[in-house]
């Protein structure tokens, strides 16, 4: 019996050595990665990528270079198809393997839009380089040094209200990663226990037995960050980072500055006449001194008009959502005092679109950067500058038209259309032919049937969606000054949270910069056509863009998201989070608000389409067939943006629209002395009453 018991545990050993010994060799197996590929639709940028691992230790660390996929995820989505993207699994024994894979691109605009997007990487990379980062004025990376906690699972439309009901650690003890901190209450009987997110010292936020949020409190509703109940500080400050574990950088582009500085040159350089010109311009505006015997064709009122409706657009929506998503309620203060600078950069270039525009013996009128950058810089003796100059503004105005003053705009007016008419979803090339049509009957009249239409549909579509943003702002009237509280906090004293001061700063100025298109050089097209014989009165009326543009409308769209809270909603961006927020106050009001979107982009694309036409006849001729081949490619671009996707070649034009910024901006500094001489002559002029004034006005 002894024996046989011997050798029953003779056997149970040899077996878990055998298990042990199995387990190991596991254990010491090479690390494996084999990548699974799928493309599932012909639509772009859906590709999927999933992970599976063999050898090694688990748990396994998947790094992405996708920065939205997490580092716990095997599997990344939403890839580009004809990209490479490359993944680093790690185990936990730090044993790497790197692999690199690409989706292939089956359908047509697969492959177009990854042929395209090595293009937008080269543009983007020069447009949003930060030269101060480069040569180490500041260092780049958003540190933290405190992670706030929030009520877990919070939701910005919550109807419930959570009280703190007990903390179970003291204030400045030091906490663990996983420890519990505190237990709320909420009014529907539910408790909620709180526990560290990380390791530091505990600093409460709220008192025992004190309210955290109340959805019915409209000061909690707009205060930034009303959500959070505590914070942990950091022994040191750590960066923040991305899903995929790369640090987050705020950088501060090479584009934005570019602007921005250009605004604040010109602003100083004129004597700051965004000020000084306001009024003098709202009377140009109305007309009281309109020549009807001056040269050109449309009146300061329509030339302004027609610039406006290029500008306010999806951007002063779904932008500023963005914007404010991103940088929080400071991020408005910035945008509004980014615009009010680039007023006098409006003036500068819209005047000398005037000056040195081209009328022909038809009276058809050529003008814009491209004439003043060839013709004024030839005036200084550097003809060979002009030319490259004015050459490379016409070739990106043509790109920036069909594409971010086109495409883009049909692209994304269909898109929100179709989510207030669900059954439009599938008829995307309709939609682009209809659009086509709507536009074509405008454009094919020229500049005149273009200036009367957006001389009506600016002022009403301004009203429509400026009546909505009052609405929602009465209708949280009484906050009105937590909310510029919000704002003044925010611009001033932004937490790390959303990127820091730096970080805040630089989204709202950005949002200005590519709002406003002061310095792109577009308006200048628009008001090379009106009707007048000073040159620095269409400088007076472009004031006024940027101030209805930036100072105005994104302004409004920045108060609705604030007044209504959806500045602290993270999970969604864009046109839904303003639709949300108009859908807060009045349900039906999405539906107003898609109405007003589409008749931005059908302006916008209105007026694109002569910026894009005049940079088109100065590279290929003045002809009157010309603008015809012009006309059509246009149109065939507005179908093309409703009924496909096209994400990096949308990326690529639009982008195209701030390069414009580059060769315009140059010869405005080149010109700048020019413009200040002649605006005291105006002045002058004005002040002995030697302007002409329209008759009408004369008795008032």
């Amino acid at each position: 019996m002894k024996n046989y018991l011997l050798f029953l545990f003779c056997l149970l050993g040899i077996n878990l050595n055998t298990q042990a010994q199995k387990s190991l060799d596991s254990r010491n197996q090479e690390l494996q990665v084999e990548i699974k590929l799928e493309n599932p639709t012909r639509e772009i940028d859906n590709g999927i990528a999933t992970a599976k691992v063999k050898g090694g230790v688990k748990p396994y660390q998947y790094k992405w270079s996708n920065q939205l996929t997490s580092l716990d995820s095997s599997r990344s989505l939403d890839l580009i198809e004809g990209l490479e993207y490359q993944l680093t699994v790690t185990d936990a024994n730090g044993n790497k393997v790197e692999e690199s894979f690409t989706i292939k691109a089956s359908s047509i605009t697969e492959k177009f839009n990854s042929n395209v997007q090595p293009a937008v990487e080269v543009l983007g990379n020069i447009l949003f380089w930060d030269p101060f980062a480069a040569i180490g004025i500041y260092d780049p990376v958003a540190y933290s040094e405190e992670k706030q906690i929030s009520i877990p699972d919070w939701d910005a439309e919550t109807k419930e209200v959570y009280t703190l009901k007990d903390w179970t650690v003291a204030e400045n003890e030091k906490v663990k990663e996983g420890d519990q901190i505190a237990v709320i209450e909420t009014n529907q009987g539910r408790e909620i226990k709180v526990y560290s997110p990380t390791n530091g010292t505990l600093s409460h936020l709220v008192e025992e037995g004190k309210e955290i949020y109340n959805p019915n409190d409209k000061e909690d509703v707009i205060e930034q960050g009303a959500h959070f109940l505590a914070g942990v500080e950091y022994d040191e400050p750590i960066p923040l980072k991305h899903p995929n574990g790369d640090v987050i950088t705020n950088a501060i582009p090479f584009i934005v500055i570019w602007l921005i500085l250009g605004s604040i040159f010109f602003t100083f350089k004129l004597g700051f006449i965004n000020i000084r010109g306001f009024k003098h311009s709202i009377d140009l505006a109305r007309g009281k001194y309109d020549d009807p015997d001056a040269p050109g064709t449309i009146t300061h009122f329509q030339a302004m008009s027609t610039a406006v409706s290029a500008t306010v657009g999806l951007g002063n929506i779904a932008g500023v959502a963005v914007a404010i998503s991103l940088g929080g309620a400071g991020a408005t203060f910035w945008m509004f005092i980014a615009g009010f600078f680039a007023m006098s950069l409006k003036f500068v270039e819209c005047t000398l679109g005037v000056k040195y525009r081209h009328i022909n013996k038809e009276g058809r009128i050529f003008g814009g950067p491209m004439h003043y950058l060839r013709y004024g810089l030839e005036k200084k003796n550097l003809k060979w500058l002009g030319r490259v100059l004015a050459t490379l503004f016409a070739i990106l105005g043509v790109g920036a038209s069909f594409g971010g003053g086109n495409m883009l705009q049909s692209n994304q007016a269909f898109s929100i259309v179709s989510e207030q008419i669900p059954f439009l979803k599938e008829y995307g090339f309709l939609f682009g032919v209809g659009f086509a049509l709507l536009v074509g009957a405008v454009i094919l009249g020229g500049i005149n049937s273009i200036a009367k239409v957006t001389s009506k549909v600016v002022p009403f579509m301004a009203i429509i969606y400026v009546v909505g943003c009052l609405i929602v702002i009465g209708t949280n009237i009484e906050n009105v000054g937590n909310a510029f509280a919000a704002i003044f906090n925010g611009a001033l004293s932004a937490d790390a949270l959303k990127g820091g001061f730096i970080g805040v700063l630089i989204i709202g100025l950005q949002r200005a910069a590519f709002s406003s298109e002061a310095g792109v050089g577009s308006a200048a097209i628009a008001h090379s056509a009106s009707k007048t014989n000073n040159p620095i009165a269409d400088g007076f009326t472009s004031l006024v863009e940027p101030f209805i543009d930036t100072m105005v409308v994104c302004t409004m769209t920045a108060l609705v998201l604030i007044f209504t809270g959806m500045h602290e909603v993270d999970s969604i961006g864009g046109v839904e989070l303003t639709s949300d927020a108009f859908g807060s106050v009045v349900s039906w009001f999405p539906v107003i608000l898609a109405f007003a979107v589409f008749l931005f982009a059908f302006s916008t694309m209105v007026s694109w389409s002569y910026y894009g036409m005049r940079s088109w006849t100065f590279l290929f001729g003045k002809s009157k067939q010309s603008e015809v081949i012009y006309k059509v490619l246009f149109l065939i671009f507005v179908v093309v943006g409703a009924s496909v996707s096209l994400g990096a070649v949308l990326s690529f034009s639009d982008m195209m629209i701030l390069a414009m910024s580059f060769p315009n901006i140059i010869g405005l500094y080149f010109l700048s002395s020019e413009v200040r001489g002649d605006l005291k002559s105006y002045v002058s002029k004005l002040k002995n009453g030697e302007l002409f004034i329209n008759p009408k006005f004369k008795d008032k």
